[in-house]
């Protein structure tokens, strides 16, 4: 009614405010997000969708809105990360110097026990954690902190493909640190564009499938050597 005091702030309105702020709870909330990358990517992407579900954050905000086509996402996500990764082995990577084996991965080559396991990883760790953890809530995050400028989406772009460049080298070293760097470059380019997870997820997954697959069947020196002999 006119003149009533307006009614208190509920306890969970509040916590779901201070969970999407950047005081005590929602940095708080940040670092165990970001240490479930320790674990597992998985980890940290089903933190960061819970983080989304109690803090009340759209899920269009991290980049959960439906495609325009489905047809179309699966078909450029396919396409660009097939064609995206024999362009990294044949020309980028060479002319960085890089080892034309994947040492970190090269047991894979001919291994059919580690199919399973590593088609799980692909899929699910990299194609979905990794997408959700540095392009969805990570943008939401920056976005919120930097705002929306131009500069601050290239800044955006590249802070957080250094991120993903340097979650890498503990396992690939030097080389997949570019390479997971450039890769981000070209995922978070593609997040930031479009404002949806699905293609940056799918690309992702076919890159990396593509990668396996190479090693797989033992091409890496090959592809390695189409341009640069």
């Amino acid at each position: 009614m006119v003149g009533e005091p307006p009614a208190p702030e509920r306890l969970d309105d509040r916590f779901a405010r201070d969970l999407r702020g950047f005081g005590p709870l929602g940095i708080s909330a940040m670092v165990v997000i970001l240490l479930g990358n320790l674990l597992f990517p998985p980890v940290s992407a089903v933190l960061a969708l819970a983080w989304a579900w109690r803090s009340r954050t759209p899920w269009s905000s991290i980049g959960f809105s439906p495609p325009r086509s489905w047809r179309w996402t699966i078909a450029i996500g396919i396409v660009t990360g097939f064609a995206f990764k024999l362009a990294m082995k044949a020309i980028v990577m060479p002319l960085l110097g890089a080892d034309p084996i994947n040492r970190a991965y090269h047991y894979l080559a001919g291994n059919r026990a580690a199919i399973p396991g590593f088609l799980f990883a692909i899929i699910v760790g990299a194609g979905f954690g990794e997408e959700v953890l540095f392009r969805g809530w990570m943008f939401e995050r920056l976005g919120k902190l930097l705002g929306g400028s131009p500069a601050a989406k290239v800044a955006i772009v590249t802070g957080t493909s250094i991120l993903f460049g340097l979650a890498h080298y503990a396992v690939q070293g030097l080389a997949g640190t570019e390479q997971a760097a450039i890769t981000g470059v070209l995922f978070g380019t593609i997040y930031m564009i479009t404002r949806r997870i699905w293609i940056p997820m799918i690309t992702h997954a076919a890159f990396d499938l593509t990668a396996y697959f190479i090693i797989y069947w033992n091409l890496e020196t090959r592809v390695a050597h189409w341009v640069f002999r």
